[in-house]
């Protein structure tokens, strides 16, 4: 097999059709080997009997796997595990890809001989954006862009999202496979089904052993947005569970805190929030909310910093 599309899917069988009739849609691929392993993520509804019945009607080699601990981080290891082809692509249910998609990663991997290779991902909403919603906050809503050149992506600013990238089998081997403390869970609108940066974390490593990542202009995908992404709860949850993530995974120790918070975090509250205030009175709250996520940020790790220091204390005293 050449190459294994995988896709993680949670109680929404209504966008398979639609995701699976663009992949039928493919052109220039006729010489090369490729299946769907579609993974079931614990699904409560009618997934499995969905994805049957696609089967029987559509001309594509699709697998049905049903992996039942959440978690897309899980859910993706499940697919890598069930596939043995050479390149594995990652999309998810909402994605929609263009003719060409596959002929363009395909591309990628036979002129570079790479490890990995990222596309275009852009955001297709039922309704017009919401003014506060200015362009460099796109790619909290998945877009990714980097223009109409192929290049060698540095791995740390320009790496591909999980919508639209691909790796050759021998990374997973080398780096191992996605590490399941990240990644959403379920539906991803409440604050601890948002836990992210696996893909940051993915591709981090495979920087640090010398892996190389090429971007494919014309590999070209379209990402669904969902109402409930536009609204500013949204982007507040997301970004004060980023900051929440990030004090819960982090390994360091801090000599100056209160409450088991860094003292400098403190600091970094008062001025966002100071910053924030300004902006909204002299420029009005659309302007401003990009910095009312940024105080949401700081907050998170706050929380999470006092969580982890309520945690060690309770194990500590079970152990005594």
């Amino acid at each position: 097999m050449d190459i294994s599309i995988i896709i993680c899917t949670y109680n929404r069988s209504h966008n398979l059709a639609d995701c699976f009739s663009h992949l039928v849609a493919q052109t220039n691929v006729e010489t090369v080997d490729w299946e769907i392993i579609l993974v079931d993520n614990n699904s409560a509804d009618d997934t499995e009997a969905t994805v049957k019945q696609l089967n029987q009607t559509l001309s594509l080699n699709i697998r049905y796997v049903f992996e039942g601990e959440q978690g897309l981080s899980v859910a993706r290891n499940r697919g890598i595990q069930e596939s043995d082809a050479t390149w594995l692509i990652f999309i998810d249910d909402d994605i929609r890809v263009e003719p060409q998609w596959l002929h363009a990663i395909h591309e990628g991997f036979s002129l570079h001989d790479c490890d990995a290779v990222g596309g275009r991902i852009h955001i297709q909403s039922p309704e017009s954006l919401p003014d506060w919603i200015q362009p460099d906050m796109y790619g909290f809503l998945g877009h990714r862009d980097f223009g109409d050149e192929s290049f060698k992506m540095d791995g740390v600013n320009q790496f591909p999202f999980g919508g639209n990238m691909a790796m050759h089998r021998r990374v997973f081997e080398r780096i191992g496979r996605f590490d399941t403390r990240m990644g959403r869970k379920g539906e991803g609108r409440k604050a601890a089904e948002l836990f992210k940066g696996e893909e940051t974390d993915f591709f981090m490593r495979l920087k640090e052993t010398g892996g190389d990542t090429y971007y494919a202009q014309a590999a070209i995908v379209q990402h669904l947005i969902l109402p409930h992404q536009l609204q500013r709860r949204f982007f507040r949850t997301l970004h004060h569970t980023a900051g929440l993530q990030k004090a819960v995974l982090d390994t360091q120790t801090f000599n100056r805190t209160l409450f088991g918070i860094p003292l400098f975090l403190y600091t970094q509250i008062i001025r966002a929030g100071a910053k924030y205030l300004v902006q909204l009175l002299s420029r009005g709250p659309a302007f401003a909310f990009r910095q009312q996520m940024n105080v949401g940020y700081f907050t998170g790790m706050a929380r999470g910093y006092h969580q982890r220091t309520l945690s060690e204390r309770q194990q500590g005293s079970t152990k005594a």
